[in-house]
């Protein structure tokens, strides 16, 4: 599911493009910030296809390898656990996934190189090697050579089971794609809204990757939204925040005043104003919560010492909220 920070982080940038725009229409960008959360969503399924677009790269090098004119013993006999890999195989069979990408018109086949150098980094990670030198691949969880050796009574090594078929293509997401800078720009330059998206579609895939079962017919995809408040929760942050600009900028621009308020980041101001539109409009999301996710937005996306500055600033805007009762919470705990 798509994470309430990123449709936090998904609204910021709304309202950051609609005021620079100069827009006057709510529901043209509304309709801008649907399709941003949306393009998300199909960068989830785009890049949980990914390792399986690796393995097939590293299948094409061993049956180039194989029809060479004088292939070697190792050509003709490739190490071919990668490329067998179970989990892998669930992931480029998954009809849900594959129905998905061909629906949305997704892929990586515009992206050569980057799967040449994704695969290229992975072959040269020590788990990796760790992966490919083990034993025979698995079968049902064991080795075919383990029974072999069971039955001579000879010690065979550890064999590879699913979950170290698992444990493979976890720490392909964790250490490859997630510090991959070339991924990156080959995914803004398809799509400026994936910008800054790599991470958070990374996650996604993972946590996917973990409920993955042997012998499942499909893989688990996550829904987009978690339930129905998540699917509203951008649409009315959104509106609140840019229907009540005026009154929650002066909230900031008064507790701001021994700062120099020309001088204060637009992108400090909107953070705060969409904190404040939150902390008034959701009854049932938690001020602490709400504080905690603004201020550590504010270290990512604005300017070094933002996040003190946001810090200070809200925290004097909520005691004038509570003061006032503009500010109403439901629920034990969400003051």
């Amino acid at each position: 599911m798509l994470s309430r920070r990123l449709l936090r982080i998904k609204v910021i940038k709304e309202l950051y493009a609609h005021l620079k725009s100069e827009s006057d229409s709510l529901t043209a960008s509304l309709k801008e910030l649907k399709a941003s959360v949306d393009k998300t969503y199909d960068l989830y399924h785009l890049v949980l296809h990914l390792v399986a677009d690796v393995a097939g790269y590293a299948e094409e090098r061993i049956e180039l390898a194989r029809n060479k004119k004088l292939p070697t013993t190792e050509d003709l006999n490739p190490n071919r656990r990668f490329v067998d890999n179970a989990l892998v195989a669930q992931i480029a069979q998954s009809r849900a996934l594959n129905d998905y990408l061909k629906k949305h018109k997704l892929s990586w086949a515009a992206s050569p190189e980057l799967i040449k150098t994704l695969y290229n980094d992975l072959a040269a990670s020590d788990f990796y090697a760790k992966y490919m030198s083990a034993s025979t691949v698995a079968v049902d969880g064991e080795r075919a050579s383990r029974r072999a050796a069971q039955a001579l009574a000879v010690p065979s090594p550890a064999p590879v089971t699913y979950r170290d078929d698992v444990r493979l293509v976890e720490e392909f997401y964790m250490q490859i794609v997630a510090e991959s800078d070339q991924a990156e720009e080959v995914l803004e330059e398809q799509s400026i809204l994936w910008a800054d998206d790599l991470d958070f579609a990374t996650i996604m895939a993972l946590r996917t990757i973990a409920a993955c079962k042997v012998g499942q017919e499909d893989i688990p995809l996550l829904p987009q939204f978690k339930n129905d408040d998540d699917r509203r929760f951008a649409k009315e942050l959104f509106t609140a925040a840019l229907t009540g600009y005026d009154e929650y900028l002066a909230y900031v621009e008064r507790f701001a005043q021994n700062w120099d308020v020309e001088r204060i980041a637009l992108l400090d101001s909107l953070i705060m104003v969409i904190a404040i539109a939150e902390m008034v409009t959701f009854p049932s999301i938690p001020v602490k919560v709400t504080l905690d996710e603004y201020i550590e937005i504010s270290k990512y996306y604005s300017t070094p010492g933002s996040s003190v500055f946001i810090n200070g600033i809200l925290d004097k805007v909520v005691e004038e909220l509570r003061a006032t009762g503009r500010m109403e919470k439901t629920g034990r705990g969400l003051l």
